[in-house]
């Protein structure tokens, strides 16, 4: 491995290069990463801190392996309570930010939409600087949830008054990104509503 994908996005970045956006390119990226986090949900562990700098890389290969498990955390069911100071700010799930303790797999489906959004776009999808500012980004785009739509989210304990947004198309957040991949985001991956997540390791791995 000779890279990481955060200086692998960068290098394109920095020389204003057009990283390959083909189906194929995104999909040998995104299949890896999706079986890798499979693999660890399957063998009851969560990993906590997905984010492209601890995603490996070969550049000639395009193999992609998930590294530094330092703050991964074994998983039970029931889902018992762990810390929420876990995942670098921008990659960090909504319920996380908003205090929830007893979170599952759905925190790593979010991390990995996440590092999807910016493999496309070459730029973090959601760029607070606060755990505030984290929030409001997700919800101008995806919506401020509510109780119909996320029962308990009132009760969590960074639960504020939000302002009242209405979810917007990711396709104005990630606009050269096609149907297929935007389904993709906005049906399995970036889900403000907990009523529809995905909460098995390998459902994801075959949308």
């Amino acid at each position: 491995m000779d890279t990481d994908l955060k200086k692998y996005i960068r290098s394109f970045r920095q020389t204003k290069a057009t990283i390959p956006t083909n189906i194929v390119f995104i999909q040998t990226l995104m299949y890896q990463l999706c079986k890798g986090v499979a693999f660890c949900h399957g063998h009851g562990l969560l990993h906590r801190d997905l984010k492209p700098h601890n995603l490996l890389m070969d550049k000639k290969t395009m193999m992609l392996k998930i590294a530094d498990l330092g703050l991964a955390r074994a998983f039970t069911l029931p889902i018992k309570k762990y810390t929420h100071e876990i995942l670098t700010l921008w990659y960090r799930a909504p319920e996380v930010l908003l205090g929830d303790t007893h979170y599952s797999v759905a925190v790593d489906i979010w991390s990995v939409g996440c590092i999807f959004a910016e493999l496309v776009n070459l730029q973090a999808i959601f760029q607070g600087d606060s755990e505030l500012q984290q929030l409001l980004h997700i919800f101008r785009l995806l919506g401020t949830p509510n109780e119909e739509v996320w029962p308990g989210v009132s009760n969590l304990v960074n639960w504020h008054e939000y302002p009242q947004w209405s979810p917007q198309s990711l396709s104005t957040a990630v606009p050269t990104l096609d149907k297929d991949g935007l389904d993709l985001l906005e049906v399995s991956l970036l889900l403000i509503s907990h009523i529809q997540k995905y909460h098995t390791p390998t459902e994801y791995i075959h949308k």
